[in-house]
Order: structure tokens, then C-alpha cells, then sequence
């Protein structure tokens, strides 16, 4: 693979995403083993950089960096010199002094990941976790991977290069502060997906009609012209919008009632949808428990394979027979 970090899916072509959720398949048919863990990064560290809160993500990159038998180190900003004033560049210099080979970064700010990546402070790969409202693209390789998953189901095993052409999937909520829905936008679309967007005016952000997508106010009217292969439906994101002071929606309720994947929708849904969110759940504001933890959420499956898809991105960028991939 030709990239020296992962910070965007804008910076991936089509054939390096492809590339990604191949090597992500094959990274998920080695735990099916007894012995799940590999020795492809055996001796080089790889350093979770976490500014923000995080559980799923931090985890599943902390599992699948020792499952290719990388050292971890865990840092995050409560209790660290950060809470003492410390600058990004500083403590990036410190990571790398430590001997750090990767660093993985979630940070609150948009760009983070490409300023640390780009400013010249360090020479280690850069993954990005999360920035801002900008981009997360591990997330959105992981839904990827599902959505490509359960369109093969029927088809048998996934064949290298298989795109998403002729998907279609409606994603809903909070689009304004969403990296899950900027990055997902780029690359289902990247593939050959049809994506809509559905959510209230107040929830959208400025530019959207310029993405490559379809908005749709009216979350019962997406479904039904739709008949989508799956619904996304996104976390509320009420931590961010307290921070902006503004009200976004006139109550929860009301949003639930206009936008939420109540048991209505949840049954009107066509018999071959799944049910996708990126996690955590706010049950009973934009998904209902029926919708949740029915058989048709694969939720707990985009857990699974989010471990496959960063045990990919760090062998494609670590390991010297991965980064020399065409």
C-alpha cells in the first residue's frame, strides 16, 4: 500500500480500500484458529493516543495490535502531562523518544491526526481514531466490511476486489457532528453504494448538498423509496451540541418520534435490511430495543470486525511485506 498513514478515506483510491478489506478478511479468518495471534509485528510498539473518551474503538485497536504480537502502550490525556498544559507536539515527541513505531490518535479537534501526521514533528505512521467531526475511517472501513458481508451471504465466500455496487443505505441522525457519516459517505460512495442522508434541517452541516449522496428530511419517506440493504442510524450526540449552546431539536421525544428507529419503522422495514450503528446506543432516542437486538443488528458483528479491519491497517502500514503491496 503506497500510504504512509491512514488519517482520511479521502486519501484512499479504490483500489487501496479494496486492498483493506481484503487484508481485513483474511485477518478475520485467522481467529477462527485456536491460536488467534500472529507474529507479523513482533518487537515494534504501537502507542493508542487517546484525547477523548473511547471504549470500542481504543479497545478493539489495543486487540488487534497484540494480536499481531505489537507491544501496546495506552495513553490518554486524563492524568497525563496534558492536563498540565503539554502541546500535541510534545507529546508526540516524547512517544516517539519512547521508541514508538505507530501511533494511533483520537483527538477532539478536527485535524489533529493530519497536523500530527504532517508537521514534520515525528516519522511514525499515523492512524487516525477519530478527530473532531471530521473523519474516522477505520470506522467506516469496519462498515464496509458488514454491509459487503451480508450482500455476499447468499453468494458465498467474499472474492477479492468485490465492490458495494448497487448497495443501498440510508444513513440517519446527527449528521453535524458525525465523522462516522462523513467518512462512511466517502467511501460507501467510493465502492458504488447509493447513500441517503436523512435527518432535520438543524442537524445537517453546511456544504452537504455538495457530498455525494442523497438528503431526505423525511426519514419515512428515505425507507419507503429506498428499500435499503441497510439503515444506519447514529448516535445523538448530545455532549457536542451542549458544548455549541444551541437547541437542535425540540425534545427527545419528538426527535424519536420523527427520526427515530422506533418498533413502527423497525417492522415496516423490507425483510432483507440490517440494522447498523456505530455505537454507543442511546436506545429509545434513535433506536428502539426491538430494533437493537433483533437478528437483523449487526452491531455486535461491526465490533467483531473492526478488530480485522485495524489488524489490517496496522499490517499495511507496519509490517514491510504489507506496506510493499500492490
Amino acid at each position: 500500500m503506497s500510504l504512509d498513514h491512514l488519517i482520511s478515506i479521502r486519501d484512499l483510491d479504490r483500489r487501496e480500500a479494496l486492498l483493506l478489506l481484503d487484508t481485513a478478511e483474511a485477518m478475520a479468518a485467522t481467529q477462527s484458529r485456536r491460536v488467534k495471534k500472529l507474529p507479523t509485528l513482533h518487537g515494534r510498539t504501537v502507542i493508542n493516543l487517546f484525547f477523548e473518551d473511547s471504549t470500542r474503538t481504543r479497545l478493539s485497536f489495543e486487540a488487534a495490535a497484540k494480536r499481531l504480537s505489537a507491544d501496546v502502550i495506552n495513553f490518554t490525556a486524563k492524568g497525563s502531562s496534558v492536563s498540565k498544559g503539554e502541546s500535541l507536539k510534545d507529546t508526540a515527541l516524547t512517544l516517539q523518544a519512547m521508541g514508538a513505531d505507530a501511533v494511533v490518535i483520537r483527538h477532539q479537534s478536527s485535524g489533529a491526526a493530519h497536523r500530527l501526521a504532517h508537521a514534520g514533528w515525528i516519522r511514525l505512521p499515523v492512524l487516525n481514531a477519530g478527530d473532531g467531526t471530521h473523519q474516522h475511517p477505520t470506522q467506516a472501513l469496519l462498515d464496509a466490511m458488514t454491509l459487503r458481508r451480508h450482500l455476499a451471504a447468499e453468494d458465498g465466500p467474499i472474492a477479492p476486489g468485490t465492490d458495494l455496487a448497487g448497495a443501498r443505505v440510508v444513513i440517519v441522525g446527527d449528521i453535524l457532528h458525525s465523522r462516522v457519516a462523513r467518512s462512511d459517505v466517502d467511501l460507501l460512495t467510493l465502492l458504488g453504494a447509493q447513500v441517503t442522508l436523512v435527518a432535520p434541517p438543524t442537524l445537517l452541516p453546511v456544504g452537504v448538498g455538495k457530498w455525494p449522496c442523497e438528503v431526505d428530511y423525511d426519514l419515512d419517506h428515505a425507507l419507503a423509496a429506498q428499500e435499503p440493504d441497510a439503515v444506519m442510524m447514529l448516535r445523538v450526540q448530545r455532549e457536542r451540541m451542549s458544548a455549541a449552546g444551541g437547541g437542535f431539536f425540540p425534545s427527545p421525544g419528538e426527535y424519536h418520534a420523527s427520526y427515530g428507529l422506533d418498533v413502527q419503522r423497525f417492522s415496516r422495514l423490507p425483510g432483507h435490511t440490517i440494522v447498523m450503528h456505530p455505537g454507543p446506543m442511546n436506545r429509545g432516542l434513535e433506536i428502539c430495543a426491538e430494533a437493537a437486538d433483533s437478528p437483523r443488528s449487526v452491531v455486535v458483528e461491526q465490533v467483531a470486525n473492526g478488530v480485522s479491519v485495524r489488524m489490517a491497517a496496522l499490517y499495511l502500514l507496519l509490517a514491510p511485506e504489507g506496506a510493499s503491496r500492490d
